[in-house]
Parts: C-alpha cells; structure tokens; sequence
C-alpha cells in the first residue's frame, strides 16, 4: 500500500476518536445549559393535536385554567386566529371547531364578543382590538 494512504487512514481514525470522544461531552453541556424557554415550549406542544378532518387544533380538555392559557399563548393557532381578525363570525367558528377545553372556550368567546362590540361602536381600533385578543389571560 501507498504511505499516503495509511497516513489518511490514520487521520480518519483520529478524526473518528475526537468525533466520538467528544461528542457525547458536548451534548451533554448542551442539555445542561440549554434555555428554559426551549423546555416550557415543548411541554406546551403536547396540547397540539390533529383533528379527524386534519385540521390542526388545541386540546387542553382536562387541565387546569392557567394551563390552558398558557398553551394557548404557546400555540402557533393563536397566531392563525389573529390573522382571521377582524372576520369576528369566523373567528368565533375557529373557536368551536379548533379548541378544546371549556374554559379556554368561553373565555375566548367572551373576550370576543367583548372585542367585537367595542370594535364595531368606535371604542376601538383595529390595533387596539387586536393587542386585546392576543393578551388572553
């Protein structure tokens, strides 16, 4: 055999070693140091769930009320609601059809309502209406 090519060989062999060495230090690190913002998003996305038609939709039925707006908040369907704003009749559609959990329901219904009634007398303007919807607490 050629000696440039046992000498690659070698190279790749100690490549291999830092690679798998070190590897598993790093990741390690990463998992310690990692943000706790990253870990409270993932714990949210478990209420993210498919519908029987495959709309995508929020099933926080069973959980407690902060929980619910908090996943809610979390949920990428909140900002999908607030872009069929300030269509009030669909949005109080997407809120039957694509959340679950009573008391998410109803206080997104009221609020919408609410909003609806202020927005159309001139109480409220777009903007203002649509900072409200997104502040569900």
């Amino acid at each position: 055999m050629d000696k440039s090519f046992m000498v690659y060989i070698a190279i790749g062999i100690g490549f291999m070693y830092l690679i798998t060495r070190y590897v598993g230090d790093i990741q390690a690190e990463d998992d310690k140091y990692s943000n706790n913002a990253h870990a409270e998003e993932m714990k949210y996305a478990q209420y993210n769930a498919v519908d029987s038609i495959g709309q995508d939709i929020l099933d926080v039925t069973g959980v407690d009320a902060t929980t619910q707006f908090k996943a809610w908040n979390k949920s990428t369907l909140k900002e999908e609601f607030l872009e069929i704003f300030p269509n009030f009749s669909e949005m109080q559609g997407f809120v039957k059809d694509r959340i679950r959990g009573k008391i998410l329901q109803d206080k997104l219904t009221h609020k919408l309502t609410d909003i609806e009634d202020k927005f159309f007398s001139g109480g409220m303007t777009a903007e203002e209406a649509k900072r409200e919807l997104g502040d569900i607490k």
